[in-house]
This record gives C-alpha cells, structure tokens and sequence, in this order.
C-alpha cells in the first residue's frame, strides 16, 4: 500500500472524509473503536510492545508503559527490543510516516530500514487489510506519548543474513474472517514448532510443540488442530470461556497466552476464529506441559508425552 493511500485512509479514519467499509466488518463500531479492538484484542500489540504485570490477572501493561516499548523484549534475546509504539516523537512513533507504519506492520521493516526480528509476526500481519491497518496506525496515533528511550536492536549476524523483507501487499482479502483474525493475531507463531533455525516445521501448523521460555516459565505450546491430540473434543462454548476466563478444563492458562487481551474479542469473532481452527489439516501430536519432556521425532523438541508421537 503506498503512502498515499495510507493518508487518504487515515485522513477518511479522522473525520477529513467519508471512510470505506471495511470488507470484514469484525466489529459494529468507529475507526477509533475498530482499531483499539484489534491493538488490545485481536493482534494483542501491547503484550509484546509493553512491559507488562506477571503477577496481575490478564498481565495488563504496567502504569504508564502501555505500548511504550520493551527492552529487552525476553530473558533470551537480550539484544532484541520492542519498539516504543506512542506518539513521542524523539523515543516512539511520533516522527513515523504511514509507509513506515505500513513496512512495519506488514513488511517487516523498521522505520529506520532495518529488517525486524520474526517476533514482529509481519508475515500473519502481511494480510492485514488497509481499512484495519489504518485503524490501527490511528489508533496507535491516538496514545498519549511516553517518553521512553530503548537501546536499539542488535540482531546476530547469522539471523541478520536469514531475514528478507515481505513483498508489497496486493490488497487481496483473505476467504473467511474467522482466517482472516486467526492470521492478523498471529495465533500460528506460537502454535506451530519450529527447527533450530527459528523456521516452521513443514506439516505441523498448529501442531503446537514450540518451546516458549521466559518469566511465564518453561513450556511447549498446545496442538490447535482438529484431532484427538488436539482440539477435537473442544466445542466453541469451552474454546469461548477460555479466551474470555483464562480457565479451560479445569486449569489456567499460562501467562504466555494473552488471553488476558483476547478477552475483549466479542463473541463472534471467537465463534469465527474457533470455526477456522476446526477445518484445519489434523496433525496427530501429543504435547503436554503436565509431566517431564521425552524427545519427539515429530516436532524435533523434547516436551511432554514427545514419546507418544512418531513420525
């Protein structure tokens, strides 16, 4: 999307003219609303560009530090920062043009022209529609600025040289809204394990089994897909609950899963994300964080019940 388009959108989005539906109406509400509700509950930007509250229920941004950067972003990758996201414009995103947004969110290009860690997940966000992606970028705009100087990432070489930017975007529309959300919170990051190289391993999407580490503790993703390893005995109800509660068969979820700002998705979003989960591929891959980790010959990474699975 160019950066005209991007202004016009924007200019539609702040009362200069008449804005443009938008193809997947996600919620009833204005530009503001819409893009508040994709920031704090679907793409959940704020968990990873805050410093936010282990010990609170939902773990909210700690006072004063909502989308205000985090540095460093994990115990493991100490040389990577979070961006302050606020409308400072000598710390944050105040000096950001719309295209720097747009490479950002969904090219993986910083506004200085640096390629972005994959924790930015721009490859789910490359599909982000214009109307949703100038919601967000006003959205962003809207935040009261917080001066918050981050030392500035220093990706290792060897990543550095694996890292290529996404294509422009060609403003085609995801088939269903329920992939379409699924996409833009980028749910298969998590989800899906990955080799030793950070890449996804071929045939395990939403198979659940990579490894997250970090002041949450040390466990391995769930499988999301249709089989009995995974979400085939869930119904939308359970699925609902558990993204609104934190609760789901009789135990918490772990801090690492934002539900905490999935909770504010409304019910038929959830409805149409859990619709998508269940016409995935079935992967049969048993994880559980519950007993001590086996090798598995599936996914590559020792977890729980990893000798169950075979290849």
């Amino acid at each position: 999307m160019t950066a005209g388009r991007v202004a016009i959108l924007l200019a539609a989005l702040l009362g200069c003219g008449a804005p443009r539906s938008s193809d997947f109406d996600l919620m009833s509400a204005g530009p503001y609303d819409r893009g508040r509700y994709l920031v704090l509950h679907v793409s959940a930007c704020v968990s990873c560009h805050s410093v936010v509250d282990w010990k609170q229920e939902g773990f909210p941004p700690r006072e004063g530090a909502a989308a205000a950067g985090r540095a460093p972003f994990s115990e493991g990758t100490p040389w990577l920062t979070a961006s302050n996201l606020t409308p400072d414009r000598e710390t944050g995103g105040g000096g950001w043009s719309d295209e720097q947004f747009e490479r950002a969110i969904r090219r993986g290009v910083g506004a200085d022209g640096r390629l972005l860690h994959p924790a930015m997940p721009s490859a789910a966000y490359h599909s982000m529609s214009d109307d949703d992606l100038a919601a967000v970028v006003a959205f962003l705009r809207s935040l009261p600025p917080v001066r918050n100087a981050l030392p500035s990432t220093r990706l290792p070489e060897e990543l550095r040289s694996r890292l290529r930017a996404l294509p422009p975007v060609s403003n085609r529309d995801p088939e269903k809204r329920g992939e379409y959300l699924v996409t833009i919170a980028a749910c298969g990051r998590c989800h899906t394990p990955s080799d030793g190289h950070g890449a996804p391993v071929p045939g395990m999407d939403f198979a659940g089994g990579l490894r997250l580490k970090g002041p949450w503790g040390d466990l391995h993703s769930p499988n999301l897909t249709p089989d009995a390893s995974g979400i085939e005995c869930l119904d939308e109800k359970e699925f609902r609950r558990a993204m609104k509660t934190g609760e789901m068969s009789g135990h918490t979820l772990n801090a690492v899963m934002p539900w905490g700002y999935y909770r504010g998705m409304s019910d038929e979003d959830l409805g149409a994300i859990f619709a998508y989960l269940r016409t995935l591929r079935p992967v049969r891959h048993f994880v559980d964080n519950s007993i001590a980790p086996t090798p598995c010959r599936k996914c590559g990474t020792p977890h729980g019940l990893g000798d169950k699975n075979r290849e």
